[in-house]
Parts: structure tokens; sequence; C-alpha cells
């Protein structure tokens, strides 16, 4: 009789969890290598840097996604991701254990998903898909500088984002990112008076279309970010050498398009980002992308990209990048890759009395690599690497 008892709970155990299809999902991704620059600062001008260099390709992380099915086509979904460092196992993203998403929302079938914490904006949702730093493995040295276009590391705290289910190829999203903090709705500067600092904040709006209705592709996405210095972590205000904070909006739009084409895709983008100091001042910065790639074999791609930056107003400058790779994969999971760029640096701007050349910078953060030093306006990257998925 207890036996019978215990095997009738067990079968109704498991009928109901079959019954609510629910999922838990550990996933992550290891990306290491070696880089060797030729033009990198140091403190008395520049020199060459050979280095270990973790998550080129993509950002090494771990994460857990689950799905709890609700009935009637609504489901209960999160996503919690933390970034990390395998060559000395630091967290990344400002030492937050989930710094690379932290949300949970509800799923309806054929309208979308309405979800809540810290996402990726919309920019880098629709845009980045058009970027060789997203279609190969040239990934964060090919992104553009410091990333202020908001293609790849666009991640928004205290915020609820609607993103629509997919109508025929068309997609869309909008997101809103509170500042959290009282009488400063629209956000607050960090100020710092003697020796005390005090914490502002910042609020981001950001919105966005997608529409792929077969082989060719094309987005769009609007990101407004206030006070950027003000989140946690601080979004940055550099390209390369120059800095161009400390800022009351970091406002970028940007379109890309892409087309498949047999065992080839090419892409290509525009982004137009205006820096606006507190001062009022204000520069701007677009970039120009095209590229392509090509599967020569199941396992043997190569692809090209050329960068265009230009920076005017407040401050001025002029990047060239070109991006190359090949990749061999060993097999679903584990590819091995080899990648070559190079950027040229031109223009100079006033800074304190004194004229100072623009440098180049390689990389979506000064962390990849950093600026090429004083008495170089070029760099050259070159990088083994291999990554694997889990």
């Amino acid at each position: 009789m207890l036996k019978r008892t215990v095997a009738t709970a067990a079968l109704s155990l498991v009928g109901s969890v079959a019954h609510a299809q629910s999922s838990v999902t550990l996933y992550g991704l290891i990306d290491t290598g070696i880089t060797d620059a030729n033009h990198v600062a140091t403190p008395t001008g520049h020199s060459s840097l050979v280095r270990y260099a973790d998550g080129v390709a993509q950002g090494s992380r771990w994460g857990i996604r689950g799905k709890e099915d609700l009935g009637d086509g609504l489901s209960a979904i999160f996503t919690l991701e933390g970034g990390f460092n395998s060559g000395d196992g630091t967290i990344s993203q400002g030492g937050a254990l989930f710094g690379r998403q932290a949300w949970v929302g509800l799923n309806k079938n054929g309208v979308g998903s309405l979800t809540f914490g810290r996402q990726y904006s919309l920019s880098r949702d629709y845009i980045h898909n058009y970027a060789m730093g997203h279609e190969t493995p040239a990934g964060n040295y090919a992104y553009h500088i410091n990333d202020l276009d908001q293609l790849t590391s666009s991640r928004i705290n205290n915020s609820v984002k609607f993103s629509s289910a997919n109508f025929s190829g068309l997609t869309f999203g909008v997101l809103y990112g509170f500042s959290n903090q009282a009488g400063a709705f629209s956000g607050s500067p960090t100020t710092t008076t003697g020796t005390t600092t005090t914490q502002g904040s910042s609020r981001t709006f950001s919105a966005g279309v997608n529409y792929t209705p077969g082989p060719f592709a094309i987005g769009a996405a609007y990101t407004d970010i206030r006070f950027p210095g003000s989140a946690t972590p601080a979004f940055t205000a550099n390209i390369a050498n120059i800095n161009t904070g400390p800022l009351r909006d970091l406002r970028t739009f940007g379109i890309g398009s892409s087309y498949l084409i047999g065992r080839g895709k090419v892409w290509g983008n525009w982004t137009h980002t205006q820096l606006t100091q507190i001062a009022s001042h204000e520069s701007t910065v677009n970039n120009y992308e095209v590229g392509g790639k090509y599967a020569f074999t199941n396992a043997v791609s190569g692809g090209l990209g050329y960068t265009f930056s230009d920076l005017s107003g407040e401050f001025s400058g002029e990047w060239h990048q070109v991006n190359s790779f090949v990749g061999y994969a060993l097999s679903k999971r584990t590819d091995v890759y080899a990648l070559a760029i190079y950027q040229k640096a031109s223009g100079s701007n006033v800074v304190n009395g004194h004229e100072v050349p623009v440098q180049a910078e390689i990389g979506a953060s000064s962390s990849f690599i950093g600026n090429s030093g004083t008495g170089a306006n070029s760099q050259l990257a070159v990088r083994v690497g291999l990554r694997h998925l889990f």
C-alpha cells in the first residue's frame, strides 16, 4: 500500500512538471588567445605589447536562462548572465555578479515579451547584427571605438522593455531605464565638492525596429542615455585619447542592413552619435562600416571589413580601420581563429592650451589594447584565439 502511494505521488509530480513544460538551462562561453599589438601607450610614449587577451571574439560568460509555461501561450521567462576574465578569474562589468544581463518577465505567443531588470538597449539588439563584430570572430576588436554607438555593451539598469513577437519578419521594441533617484526622474550628474562625491543617476530611452523577410535584412534603432557618467558602471565618454565628457546626453541613432548570397554574406551600417557635455558643448561621431564573409567549406571561413569613424564639433578626429579574419570550426561549439586589425588616426585637438594629436585605439573598450600612445597615430593588432561554447 505504501509503495503504491509513493508511486502515485511520484507519477503525479512527473505529470505536473511535464504539463508545466518548465526548463532551466545553464550555458556559457570562454574566448581566449594571444594578441600582439605594435603601438600601445606607455608613460613615456609607446611600445609593442604581447598579451594574453580574454573575451575578444565574444566576452567570456556564464548564465542561467529559464522558461515556465503558464498556459494559453503565456510563459514566465528569465535570464541571469555574468561576465568573467579567464586570465585571472575576475568578474567583469564592474564586478557585478550578473553584470551582462539580469531580468525576468512574461512572454505571450504572437504578441511579445515584457521584461524587467538589467537589459540590452535596442541599439544593441537591432544594429549589432549588421556589424563585423557580431558576424565574425573579429568581435570586440571590430566594433567601433569604445562602443559609443552602443552596438555591443549597451546594458541598461532598472529597465522595462517590450520586445515584439515576429510578425512575418518584422520585430520592434522599446525600453525605458529609470533613474531610481528621488527628485531626478530624468537623471542627474555625479558631483564632487571638496572631498565629498555625490553619486548621480542615469536614465535611458531606447526604441528600434527590424525587418527580415528573407535573405535581405534591415534594422534601425535610437538610444538616448541621460547622464551616462552616472550609470553603474559608467558609460565611457572617450574616443581613443579624446575625452568628450562629462556628458549630459549620449544620443545615438543607427541603421544597418545585410544580404545573404549563397555561402557568403555582406553587411553595412551607419551610426550617428551626439555627445552633449553638461557645459552644452557638443561633439558628433559618425561611423560608416561595410564588410563581408565567406564560408569556403563547412569548417573554414574568412572575411574583410572597413570602418571610417569621423568626430566633429567640440573635438575632431578621423579613424580608418581594416578588419580581417580566418576561422576554422573544430566542432559546432569550438573554433580557432586568427585576426589582423589595422587602424590609422588623423587630426589634433587643443587641450589645456596644447596641440594634442589624435591617437589610434582598436577595440570596443580601452581595456582590450588601449591608445597607441604619444608619437604614434596607428595601431596594428594580430591575434590567434580559441572559443568554446557550453
